[in-house]
């Protein structure tokens, strides 16, 4: 018994401090902040997916990081210690290991207080120590231009993550707790940290996977730039919501009911789209906001890979598919390892619905990205370990920082990382090196027209990274592409024009098919004339029918044959036109 009393003095001393930093905090508000989560709630919610969590240590990081802020604010007055706890609130639910939870505790008590890292290391170990320390290089630069600020702030991040991914994660949680608590900063402050999170933030979470808080990182940040338009697709997607009322529990329980008859047993939620996800399918495809309809998305999580493409079947039988809608990822995974199977179908209602089948496991990486592979695993390895055995987005840091080790501007590094952060266009190159940006699921018809229209029309094949390829290749960030042409090939396919992906190759396709067509009656238009100008024994020459335009009411030699061989002027009348003396054989 005495062990045991022993064993819990210091565990309600420091529970006995908490009480009193707490209460000190709340007396000196004059209004109350909200509730902060006490150290055995953070416990608690590390032990639902880790139960041999160490207690004591997340304990000891709970209390020092609090007496080490003491009476510190954060803009909104509520205590500074609020920060960092929601912080490490954020990365439980990454199911992050131990180390990452406390480092989230203490990531800024280096910066903002009188700990220093020596005493870091000496509380907590060395790990913890670089961790925190790691973080704390990351804070702000005072630099001349926008662009200089992000590209040193990106270049800082991925140097730091050269020695541990884990500050990536805890760096991407303390970038969303600002983000939720943004509106307290000043106007400029928050338009700042708005774009920075757009720009760099927000990508850099959808490249390593995160797709869950890279769509709350852009909500949050356009709400703050271009809050009418957050606010009217927000109404839209209200009134749509409410206009099908029911149709996400329908959907749900009949995809679950037929799922079941088959004996697949699956999980089957439905939720709607976010607003900045439509807002760019609005600026991508240039529709009006009255005409979102698609606002529903759902997922169908199984347990084979094999059931993924049986419930694929089950979805195309139950309802209408929308063609052109279909991605396989489970064959072919993004460079991220997201893995799933898309699509859309026409739901009850009329409605359009999309789709995402997957297993557990790729529903784990879709969700965490690369922090699946570092969070807890009972013993397999170091979470640095496993990212390298596990994660491609992993390995893509890796390069990524070893291009950075190489040196170069700020802009220019900026430049070159964005080509992989932004996943809703590719950049690639033609062999000389130019630049060519294209949205997402370009193919090398859409680069070839990027390049030059004649490029395009003349385009009979390609080479991407030096192999030979088909011209329907879709194309990825930091391809080499080759177009193939040939002078023989005065116009492209007109089936070219339902392949392509930009609004430049289609008006270019289909003016060289019209073009295209418009010589074949006119050549079939200038044979016929020249024929009955033989019969009649008269010479014929463009000149002499330039001079007869007038009395044809067009307006060129080419027009007047394409009209000939369409049917819609006679031989004889062009004839009568050039030679107002010609009499028409009567047959």
């Amino acid at each position: 018994m005495q062990n045991q009393s022993r064993a819990r003095a210091p565990l309600e001393r420091s529970l006995n401090i908490v009480s009193q930093v707490l209460e000190k905090a709340v007396k000196q508000k004059k209004s109350s902040p909200p509730p902060m989560m006490r150290q055995y709630d953070l416990i608690e919610r590390v032990k639902r997916y880790n139960p041999r969590t160490s207690e004591a240590l997340l304990n000891r990081a709970y209390v020092y990081a609090m007496r080490a802020h003491g009476e510190q604010r954060r803009a909104s007055g509520d205590p500074y210690f609020s920060h960092p706890l929601e912080v490490a609130g954020i990365l439980t639910d990454l199911k992050l290991d131990d180390a990452t939870i406390a480092a989230a505790l203490l990531h800024d008590t280096i910066e903002d207080t009188t700990v220093t890292r020596a005493e870091i290391d000496q509380m907590f170990g060395k790990d913890i120590g670089a961790l925190v320390e790691g973080l704390t290089k990351l804070k702000k630069l005072e630099l001349v231009t926008k662009e200089a600020k992000q590209a040193e702030n990106l270049r800082k991040l991925l140097l730091a993550i050269a020695d541990d991914v884990r500050v990536l994660l805890v760096k991407l949680a303390d970038r969303l707790h600002n983000m939720r608590t943004l509106s307290h900063m000043p106007p400029e402050a928050r338009r700042r940290s708005a774009e920075e999170t757009l720009d760099i933030y927000a990508p850099l979470a959808g490249r390593m996977g995160m797709h869950g808080m890279r769509e709350e990182l852009e909500d949050l940040a356009f709400r703050e730039l271009n809050s009418e338009a957050y606010a009217v697709i927000s109404e839209r997607l209200d009134a749509l919501e409410a206009k099908n009322v029911g149709l996400v529990t329908e959907i749900e329980q009949q995809l679950t009911r037929k799922l079941s008859e088959r004996g697949i047993e699956a999980d089957v939620s439905g939720r709607r789209k976010r607003a900045y996800s439509i807002w760019r399918k609005v600026e991508r495809k240039s529709v009006g906001f009255e005409q979102l309809s698609d606002i529903f998305g759902f997922r169908v999580v199984v347990k084979t890979v094999a059931e993924c493409y049986q419930a694929l079947g089950i979805v195309h039988t139950t309802w209408p598919v929308v063609p052109g809608r279909f991605k396989d990822y489970v064959s072919t995974p993004k460079q991220n390892d997201y893995s799933s199977i898309h699509t859309t179908v026409i739901g009850p209602s009329q409605q359009r619905v999309e789709l995402q089948i997957r297993t557990r496991d790729m529903h784990e990486i879709a969700e965490y990205g690369i922090a699946a592979h570092a969070l807890y695993k009972d013993g397999l390895g170091s979470p640095t370990e496993m990212l390298s055995r596990e994660s491609s987005a992993y390995a893509w840091l890796r390069r990524t920082i070893e291009l950075l080790v190489e040196g170069s501007n700020p802009e220019e590094f900026l430049e070159h990382t964005k080509l992989e952060l932004f996943h809703d266009q590719v950049f690639c190159f033609t062999p000389k090196g130019k630049l060519i940006a294209l949205p997402r699921g370009a193919n090398a018809i859409d680069f070839a027209y990027a390049v030059h229209t004649d490029v395009g029309n003349m385009a009979v094949g390609c080479k991407i990274n030096g192999k030979i390829a088909p011209l329907v290749s879709e194309l990825a960030n930091g391809d080499e592409v080759e177009i193939i042409t040939s002078r023989a090939q005065t116009a492209p396919p007109a089936a070219w024009e339902s392949l392509v992906t930009t609004g430049k190759a289609r008006a270019a396709i289909r003016r060289a098919t019209r073009a295209a067509v418009r010589n074949q009656y006119a050549g079939l238009g200038r044979r016929i004339v020249e024929r009955l100008c033989q019969r009649a024994k008269i010479v014929y020459s463009d000149e002499k029918l330039q001079g007869a335009l007038p009395r044809l009411a067009r307006p060129s030699v080419e027009e007047v044959m394409s009209c000939v061989g369409r049917g819609e002027i006679r031989a004889a009348d062009v004839v009568r036109a050039m030679y107002p003396d010609y009499k028409e054989e009567r047959a």
